[in-house]
């Protein structure tokens, strides 16, 4: 927590690092002159991939059991209001090849519960609701349980899914390709 990274283009800003299935780079919108719930939507995106490929030169990542999780997968841009609150907390999840996910993010509700309990801003049971800035989304998150491995915690996220298509695959004998390919 508390790294300090120079952000071409935005100068030094303090991120967090957090885990939650994946890592993602924390900061608020604020640090990088604008705003999560107003600023446009590219204007957020250019600045959190901007961070991420700072973060990513300036900070080797370690993870405990594999190292093939060693990475950062994106970063979230945050309102800022990280201590408990009844009232919810807006953030921006920009991830891989400068996506946005249309929800808070689950993994990235995650790891900011578990830096929140980390850093002492929430306790075990504390239920925050938190809100992605282009949808409008929730999901609520909660730490359960302190965990003695790595320093982690158990979290709950909850929130709502509809489903979005289904898809069938079929497989004919003759097909000389059905069980797959692979390139080197």
């Amino acid at each position: 927590s508390d790294l300090a990274i120079d952000v071409p283009g935005y100068g030094k800003v303090v991120v967090d690092i957090g885990y939650g299935g994946t890592f993602y780079a924390f900061l608020s919108a604020e640090q990088l002159g604008l705003d999560v719930c107003s600023s446009k939507i590219r204007d957020l995106v250019s600045a959190a991939s901007a961070v991420t490929e700072a973060v990513k030169k300036q900070f080797k990542l370690h993870h405990p059991e594999s190292e093939d999780l060693a990475f950062l997968y994106g970063t979230i841009l945050t309102d800022g209001k990280d201590a408990f609150s009844e009232e919810p907390t807006t953030n921006i999840c920009v991830f891989a090849d400068e996506q946005v996910d249309r929800s808070p993010t689950g993994s990235g509700v995650t790891a900011r519960i578990a830096l929140q309990f980390h850093k002492g801003l929430i306790q075990l049971g504390q239920a925050r609701t938190f809100r992605s800035s282009t949808t409008g989304s929730f999901f609520t998150g909660k730490a359960l349980k302190a965990s003695g491995f790595y320093n982690a915690v158990i979290v709950e996220v909850s929130g709502e899914a509809f489903y979005t298509g289904t898809a069938t695959f079929t497989v004919e004998e003759e097909d000389p390709l059905k069980h797959g390919f692979f390139f080197k």
